[in-house]
């Protein structure tokens, strides 16, 4: 993989900072943002409602995303809605289920707040929660899963990878026992459609919600995966224009196609731009994408390692194989913001500090209220991160 050459289609980076806070968000190409121009250039017209040229083009071009991306993740089109993001994906799913008094959820204290509040709030229905807690480094034991998943359980969330840990889920495991009981299965994967290959048919899950800004494309869309069975079988939360076959006084039909989902008029230069995110990430490679972090992490992990014992602890698997490019630390005696702050001014590093919207796995698993997150992806090299350790270093006194 020739990362000088995809650093040459971020001319962000020509301001000399170093970014490692793409857990958060990452950075986007130039071929993503030609993409959108183009839209907003050269066809800018709604979809799926005019018969002239440019709104059959803008039509045809969001379906094409919509194939594009769905094919991403090993799903058909007709299983993929657009959204705004993980986070709406989520709930538009705990939105839709016809919960009842008695049924049971399964989550993790793993979970970012997305895939937490939604569960939370259906207490007031009745719904019962139960949270399995994951070791010191993240790891969560599929016989847990199998003690608590029993005929009451209607749907399990699980968050595909950690993104305060960096940790990967067994979720192949957890999707096997949740057909052997014929319970739900959604995973929050926010942070792995970004990092590794997915292949939603290998998971054997029901629902799968991802966000384009964490995978090179841009803010305000993302995608759900629905088990094409269920995708007219559920009625969505939220409904209004586009979503409807059929309207009268007395009553309505819903489409019988994903787009039953996307109320209103869609985030069209979004969903145009998210195909050409997933579009170059297939063309560096996935494979090389995870080979390229694993090296960058492998050398970051160590270099934190070396200062244990000197002031600096950092959290998550201790085996680089075993995690994405994402380390959360933290400093004896330093702030996290202090810490972030030090290596902005220090050596232009940008990384994210505080409880990274998981205050549950912060407080009841590793016993701190925040830290220090530097999250990596396919524009860091390892020369940016040896500037990491060096500006740590310095940090630390030694």
């Amino acid at each position: 993989m020739d990362v000088e050459r995809i650093r040459e289609d971020f001319p962000i980076l020509e301001q000399g900072m170093i970014y490692m806070d793409s857990a958060a968000s990452t950075l986007t190409p130039e071929p993503v943002l030609d993409s959108i121009v183009g839209y907003y250039r050269g066809y800018r017209a709604n979809i799926h409602r005019g018969s002239y040229r440019i709104s059959q083009t803008a039509s045809d071009r969001y379906e094409r995303a919509r194939s594009t991306v769905a094919g991403f993740i090993n799903a058909d089109e007709r299983e993929l809605a657009f959204t705004k993001n993980t986070t709406e994906g989520i709930n538009l799913i705990a939105l839709s289920l016809g919960w009842k008094k008695g049924d049971k959820i399964v989550t993790t204290l793993l979970e970012h707040h997305s895939n937490l509040l939604p569960w939370l709030r259906l207490r007031r229905k009745g719904v019962e929660l139960i949270t399995i807690k994951p070791s010191y480094e993240g790891i969560l034991d599929v016989g847990d899963f199998k003690d608590v998943i029993d005929d009451k359980t209607k749907l399990v969330a699980v968050g595909h990878i950690s993104n305060v840990l960096g940790s990967i889920a067994p979720v192949e495991e957890i999707g096997e026992i949740c057909k052997d009981k014929s319970c739900l299965f959604l995973v929050d994967g926010a942070q792995s459609a970004p990092h590794i290959t997915v292949d939603v048919k290998k998971i054997r899950c029901d629902f799968f919600a991802f966000s384009a800004h964490k995978m090179l494309g841009p803010t305000g869309v993302g995608g759900l995966y629905m088990r094409e069975d269920l995708v007219d079988e559920l009625e969505p939360g939220v409904l209004g224009g586009g979503t409807v076959a059929d309207v009268s006084m007395n009553g309505y039909e819903l489409k019988k196609t994903s787009d039953r989902w996307e109320a209103g008029t869609p985030n069209i230069a979004g969903a145009i731009g998210f195909e050409r995110a997933v579009n170059y990430l297939k063309d560096v490679g996935m494979d090389e994408i995870e080979s390229h972090e694993r090296r960058l992490v492998k050398k970051l992990v160590a270099g934190l390692g070396d200062m244990e014992g000197k002031g600096v602890e950092f959290y998550g698997p201790r085996t680089p194989d075993s995690r994405v490019g994402i380390v959360p630390f933290n400093v004896d005696g330093l702030e996290p913001d202090e810490v972030a702050r030090l290596l902005e001014v220090k050596a232009d590093i940008d990384v994210r500090s505080g409880d990274h919207c998981a205050m549950p796995l912060m407080r009841d698993v590793l016993g701190i209220e925040g830290s220090v997150r530097a999250s990596l992806y396919v524009y860091n090299t390892l020369g940016e991160v040896e500037k990491f350790i060096s500006a740590m270093e310095e940090i630390i006194g030694h």
